[in-house]
């Protein structure tokens, strides 16, 4: 069912103090960081931000205090978040480490959480909560970690992370913020990261031995490109309980064309044709799908255990727009099972070796690039507070992006977060995710 719920606060009453540094409690490794080819092609600012109720026997310690510190003692284990953004002579993003420091900031806010609203999902006053350099020219002028810490009137607080992809995918920013939370608790690391990322350099010379179609550009055969849609997006949120989401499951091998099915592939076939067919169009258009596997169990030999960058590789699915809305959903679910069976060791190496020789980035031209945070456990960063009520990332999808989240109690049901060139076209997408 969809969201609904308009959400009442847009913008907060916060008064944002000068940013700061924080240095590694320690002295660190100074040197140029290696980042891999699967770091290069995802070099894109996420913001994120993890809410914070008031506890009654904390209430005589400062977060904002507490957090900082651990967040020193953090860099030392993983420095090149301390570092900034350089450009090598092959013209690759690298990390100059010299403890140049994380940003820190801190914000005060005129509300109480209660105020906010309904925070299953982004909301206009989420980017306030989040610090950004807006006159920053290039990735280059923004450094890898900002960190904002924002405190309510009702002793509740707010942190909101802006860094670069490039440096961490969603596993490897959870074991970052588990790490900070257990830091902050005054308990040693569990998991120490793998810094090193070397063992992920392409082959000397390359091998491409695939075809990487999510580099493929897909001509617009919508009339005036309309493909391309407008920036003035509407969103809405559809929630799907987890008798919902088994039920979708069930009805996918009713006809017996495939034997199973997982959450993830039922959801994403799903919203891919919902989205298709509330676009129109045309029945010859080719329609893709692009979606991140995490490789780290699936290299040869696996990444090392606690391996900290992106171990993430992009797959995909590619058919015409009348396949996949003609055709049973099993079908769609099929290409998705298929797109996930074509990550193996050879072809991520291909991979890793297709950007090496072309530089290509991933084309988005009647493209859907799915998100999912179903297995990312961002609930559990506990910095001494206690679990986050909420965390939610603080910007909207782009166009072309869907997100996946968990909700409720048992974090079974699912949230699907997508943005449609009217509200029209939202309508018909309510309608077939649950036609």
């Amino acid at each position: 069912m969809p969201g609904g719920d308009e959400i009442p606060l847009q913008k907060l009453e916060i008064k944002v103090k000068e940013p700061t540094l924080v240095y590694p409690a320690s002295p660190t490794k100074k040197h140029v960081y290696f980042l891999t080819n699967l770091d290069q092609n995802i070099a894109v600012s996420m913001r994120t931000v993890y809410f914070f109720n008031a506890q009654e026997d904390k209430k005589h310690d400062d977060p904002v205090s507490v957090i900082r510190e651990a967040l020193s003692k953090l860099l030392v284990h993983f420095y090149p978040m301390a570092g900034r953004l350089g450009v090598s002579e092959d013209f690759k993003l690298q990390v100059e480490c010299q403890e140049q420091g994380a940003v820190f900031v801190e914000a005060v806010a005129e509300n109480c959480i209660a105020e906010l609203g309904e925070l299953s999902s982004p909301a206009p006053f989420m980017r306030q909560l989040v610090f950004d350099f807006p006159d920053a020219k290039n990735i280059l002028e923004v450094p890898p970690l900002i960190v904002q810490v924002t405190t309510f009137k009702c002793g509740g607080f707010v942190v909101g992370v802006h860094n670069n992809h490039c440096m961490m995918d969603g596993l490897s920013a959870n074991q970052f913020l588990l790490a900070w939370g257990e830091l902050a608790r005054g308990v040693d690391i569990t998991n120490l990261p793998h810094i090193d990322r070397s063992v992920l350099r392409s082959r000397d010379p390359p091998r491409i031995e695939f075809p990487h179609h999510e580099f493929d550009e897909i001509p617009d055969l919508s009339p005036e490109g309309s493909l391309l849609m407008n920036d003035n997006l509407v969103y809405d949120n559809f929630t799907l309980n987890s008798h919902e989401v088994e039920t979708l499951k069930r009805k996918i091998l009713e006809d017996d064309a495939i034997t199973r099915v997982s959450t993830f592939e039922a959801l994403t076939a799903l919203t891919w044709r919902a989205r298709t067919q509330a676009l129109d169009m045309p029945p010859e258009q080719k329609t893709r799908l692009l979606f991140a596997i995490d490789g780290r169990s699936k290299f040869n030999p696996p990444l090392p255990k606690y391996f900290f960058g992106n171990g993430i590789v992009l797959t995909c699915a590619i058919t015409t727009a009348g396949e996949l809305t003609q055709q049973p959903l099993s079908f769609a679910v099929k290409l998705v099972q298929d797109a996930i069976a074509l990550i193996t060791d050879d072809y991520m190496r291909s991979t890793l070796d297709f950007f090496e020789v072309t530089r290509a980035r991933p084309a988005l031209v009647a493209t859907l690039l799915i998100t999912t945070w179903l297995k990312l456990p961002f609930h559990t960063v506990d910095f001494g507070w206690g679990q986050p009520i909420c965390t939610s990332p603080a910007c909207l999808p782009d166009r072309e992006v869907v997100l996946f989240t968990s909700c409720g109690k048992d974090r079974r049901s699912v949230n699907i977060l997508l943005g449609m060139p009217s509200v029209a076209s939202m309508v018909k997408v309510s309608e077939n995710l649950h036609g």
